[in-house]
């Protein structure tokens, strides 16, 4: 599956374990203006719950959707996050 936004900014977190992932996540959203768009890059299997867990209990943001791939035969989890206010 893939999906296309308008991507604001890519965040390249691959190799970070939790809670790093969501940290840098928050940290790229907040330089965000209102509706741009955070494509995060993760290889951390659980950044999809966290990122899925920090989005929906968090003001200002809106999980879009969330992608598991294998790329060059490595797993890459992709997340992408809307600032809403």
């Amino acid at each position: 599956m893939s999906t296309e936004f308008n991507v604001t900014e890519t965040l390249d977190v691959k190799g970070l374990g939790c809670p790093m992932p969501v940290v840098k996540t928050k940290q790229s959203i907040d330089s965000l203006d209102e509706d741009g768009v955070l494509e995060v890059v993760a290889t951390d299997s659980g950044s999809m719950s966290d990122i899925k867990g920090w989005a929906n209990t968090t003001n200002g943001v809106e999980l879009l959707d969330q992608e598991e791939n294998d790329e060059g035969g490595e797993t890459v989890y992709r997340h992408y996050v809307r600032k809403t206010e």
